[in-house]
């Protein structure tokens, strides 16, 4: 508003620095270990094998992509890419919503759904081994208290019921 005065930045302290410092190395270096693993055991980046997980968990395997692209976290160009890459390998194609023309399924295939079978298991073992063996049962209670604690205002989608088109 005109004629506020700019308040000072609220600068972190050392150990607000150094622990976020820690939490950015943390999760960088997982995500790309888990990424690496991925591709080098199954050919899938994260980023697409997330799309195939997603499709996997709702009723008839398809989901609008605007709704995918909201539960994958990501923007509509970076999923319609995605979806795109899935299509040329088989594993995902798109339909047109039968209520709404302007909208558009993804569909996850019985192709697809073999190749996320196959994936699963090494990606589990990497998300044991790299996350949850490094911590004690109570550490990992902790964290997932941690994570709804910052991911809940930032409006991390809630699970909610799958729309029909």
């Amino acid at each position: 508003m005109a004629g506020e005065v700019p308040q000072e930045p609220r600068w972190l302290d050392d150990d607000e620095q150094r622990v976020w410092r820690s939490f950015l190395a943390a999760t960088q270096l997982l995500s790309d270990r888990l990424d690496q693993e991925l591709q080098r055991d199954s050919g899938i980046p994260h980023t697409y094998y997330e799309v195939l997980v997603r499709l996997s968990e709702v009723p008839d395997r398809q989901l609008r992509m605007s709704e995918l692209a909201d539960r994958s976290l990501s923007s509509r160009s970076r999923l319609s890419h995605a979806v795109a890459r899935l299509e040329e390998a088989g594993w995902v194609r798109r339909e047109t919503c039968p209520t709404d023309r302007r909208g558009q399924l993804a569909v996850l295939t019985d192709k697809g759904f073999a190749a996320l079978e196959a994936a699963a298991p090494g990606h589990v073992e990497g998300v044991r081994h790299h996350l949850f063996d490094q911590l004690s049962p109570d550490q990992v209670r902790q964290l997932g208290e941690i994570c709804d604690a910052i991911a809940g205002p930032l409006g991390a989608m809630d699970e909610k019921p799958v729309e029909n088109c």
